[in-house]
């Protein structure tokens, strides 16, 4: 299994030697840094820890992680951030899951084991109500959606379609590839805290994030838009009649109101079974995409052994 290690990187010349280092000392070697035009020496010290070098064509490291997956042809890709939080020891920890075929995109859990200092309170607060609100809008049980350390196949990184260019990125990877049907499992994995200044804006960015969560909701739930409008409207309906009936039981008759009543309830229920109708010709389109994945692996597993 080739395995390529990517690390998109900014100024990151203080830690991203140690980094480098380290997944050597793992026994990986075939390492890629996409520099987003550093100012600072980071270029030259990847190069001369003998890592690939690039430089982004645009700004922000989701950008840098599209371009990146459009260049390798690798088994595997392992991202991780070049700051130092993450220790390169642990790949294998990503990695064995793929290796079993349990998974095909593999998250490191920073949030049950991290180093004090590591997070902020803000942060720590912001990431597990991001974490929280994903669980409640995907029905997925992921606990570190903004873990950048991550380790994917081939299919699934040659496949998601990727269009946020910046801190979104780990977001974006998660949905499209549980949108897609990859099997997804998180490990648990060790964080510091990062050598340098924090590029997180934690209000703004974590915003953006969880306006991400909501925008990419339609990917992987189509329906999910029409069960919330349909009960909006169901409840609305439901207000209505009360009033409607509260007030009947005064000798108070309203008859403009009892139609929009009707109006709204049964706009109501349209819009659920239109949400149950999307679902699941989307859960069948999903099925089908991972059947045929697995019986394309399957033959090539039957070639290999012809050979």
């Amino acid at each position: 299994m080739k395995v390529r290690i990517i690390i998109p990187a900014l100024n990151e010349e203080e830690s991203i030697g140690e980094v480098i280092e380290g997944f050597k000392r793992a026994g990986y070697s075939n390492i890629l840094v996409v520099d987003g035009k550093s100012t600072d020496r980071t270029r030259e010290v990847a190069k001369e820890k003998g890592a690939e070098v690039i430089v982004q064509s645009g700004h922000g490291k989701g950008q840098a992680v599209i371009e990146a997956f459009q260049l390798v042809e690798d088994d595997v890709v392992v991202l991780i951030d070049a700051d130092g939080t993450y220790l390169a020891s642990e790949v294998e920890r990503l990695l064995e899951p793929i290796k079993r075929g349990i998974a095909d995109h593999v998250v490191g859990n920073r949030l049950i084991n991290f180093e004090k200092g590591a997070f902020t309170k803000l942060n720590l607060l912001g990431n597990k109500i991001i974490n929280f609100l994903f669980r409640l809008l995907y029905g997925v049980d992921l606990h570190d959606i903004l873990s950048g350390y991550r380790a994917l196949t081939k299919d699934v990184y040659k496949s998601v379609n990727l269009e946020k260019m910046g801190f979104e990125l780990e977001t974006e990877l998660t949905v499209e590839s549980i949108a897609n049907g990859f099997k997804i499992v998180e490990v648990p994995i060790s964080y510091r805290k990062r050598a340098g200044k924090t590029k997180l804006k934690p209000v703004s960015d974590g915003y953006r994030i969880i306006a991400t969560i909501y925008s990419l909701l339609g990917r992987y739930s189509p329906g999910r838009y029409f069960y919330m409008f349909g009960i909006s409207l169901l409840s609305l309906g439901f207000i209505l009649g009360i009033y409607i009936v509260l007030e009947w039981m005064k000798r108070v008759s309203h008859f403009l109101l009892v139609n929009l009543v009707s109006i709204l309830v049964v706009s109501g229920i349209m819009m659920l079974a239109i949400g149950i109708l999307s679902d699941s010709l989307f859960r069948i389109n999903v099925t089908m995409r991972r059947e045929i994945r697995e019986i394309n692996r399957r033959l090539e597993k039957i070639e290999r052994k012809r050979d």
